[in-house]
């Protein structure tokens, strides 16, 4: 589950109200700008897909497309809208998601720190981190585990092929209910 806020004056507010369903596109370093555009111009006015060159996939569950360029892309169905004031909250369930294939080392494992993801904070673009500052249990590891979790972390991370396809890899193909 995860849930978007949208003011109701926005266009994309009315398409996912109508449809129920949404995808987000989460884009890399490298479009900060037109990720950028498409914040600041407004969908009435501006064909902001065409203006930006960005190429659209059909989506596997829900109706709206996807962007190629995004390196990940989360399919959403609204499950529960609350009216928050200014912004709505969309509350949505995870139905499908599209990865490249790039992110994936050999065991399946997706490797978002080579994604280059962006975030959006009062105003300003970040960067996500390069590398992960925790995992699962770590606080409470014993120094043995984490001694030898580290070393495997280090050999995995030698090993990862760096593929230069482009492709995506669908990491859900069920339709949840």
């Amino acid at each position: 589950m995860l849930y978007i806020s949208i003011r109701p004056e926005r266009l994309s507010y009315e398409y996912i109200k109508e449809s129920m369903d949404f995808v987000i596109n989460m884009p890399s370093s490298d479009l900060v700008k037109a990720v950028d555009y498409c914040g600041v111009k407004p969908g009435r006015k501006f064909d902001k897909i065409d203006d930006m060159n960005f190429t659209l996939s059909e989506s596997t569950f829900v109706s709206a497309p996807y962007i190629n360029e995004c390196p990940v892309n989360i399919e959403c169905k609204v499950k529960n809208i609350i009216p928050l004031g200014t912004h709505d909250m969309f509350i949505a369930e995870v139905v499908s998601s599209h990865v490249n294939e790039d992110l994936f080392d050999e065991n399946g494992k997706i490797h978002f720190e080579n994604a280059n993801l962006i975030s959006y904070c009062h105003g300003e673009y970040f960067p996500l981190s390069k590398k992960a500052i925790g995992s699962f249990g770590f606080s409470v590891m014993k120094k043995k585990t984490l001694k030898r979790k580290s070393l495997e972390e280090k050999n995995k991370k030698s090993k990862i092929s760096n593929k230069s396809s482009s492709g995506k890899k669908k990491t859900s193909n069920k339709k949840r209910k």
